[in-house]
């Protein structure tokens, strides 16, 4: 059975903090492939700053072009919006049944993993790494990290937020260390984010 270890986000722009994980989950698990899954624009939500949803699928798919074990997932943008985590796992398991899912998650939304849609059946049927973060732990956290299916990594801590990087594509200062080199490129010569 091929293992897919899934990393969802906006990747509003994909940074190298996010690659450095990528590839540490890749080097240290036994996962086969690691999608990226481009979360579509919450319909609800009025986000001036999100890019568009193609925008920000070319960037991924750029960002990756030399690691042939990660790849860019818009499987998202094919399912009904808002997209909950465990519609799309649903989803993936009748799409590729032969495949098993690990999910990829910030330490901090270990805190809100009761609040997901579906949250129980979600840790019982799939494996959920955990990447770490800087924040404020609190008791439902440590409960968490007693279940067997969720595993805590000891992948590098990197404080590197897109937030971050926006701010300073507006304010005109220098982010090339902080991107892939062909998504700095692709945002260098347009007007994203400024």
């Amino acid at each position: 059975m091929k293992k897919i270890s899934l990393f969802f986000g906006s990747f509003n722009p994909i940074h190298i903090g996010h690659l450095i994980l990528a590839n540490y989950i890749l080097e240290h698990s036994d996962a086969d492939e690691l999608w990226f899954v481009v979360s579509p624009q919450n319909p609800f939500k009025e986000k001036k700053s999100l890019l568009k949803d193609h925008n920000r699928l070319d960037m991924v798919r750029l960002a990756l072009q030399n690691y042939p074990k990660i790849r860019a997932s818009n499987i998202e943008f094919l399912l009904p919006k808002p997209s909950y985590t465990i519609d799309t796992l649903t989803y993936l398991k009748e799409k590729y049944p032969d495949f098993s899912f690990s999910l990829i998650i910030g330490e901090d939304n270990l805190e809100n993993l009761h609040k997901w849609k579906n949250a129980e059946m979600l840790i019982k049927n799939h494996r959920i790494l955990v990447y770490p973060r800087i924040f404020e732990k609190e008791k439902t956290h440590q409960e968490y990290l007693r279940h067997e299916n969720i595993i805590l990594l000891k992948a590098p801590i990197i404080e590197l937020s897109a937030t971050e990087i926006r701010t300073m594509i507006k304010e005109g200062k220098n982010v090339r260390p902080m991107l892939p080199p062909e998504v700095f490129e692709y945002l260098d010569g347009s007007s994203f984010y400024k």
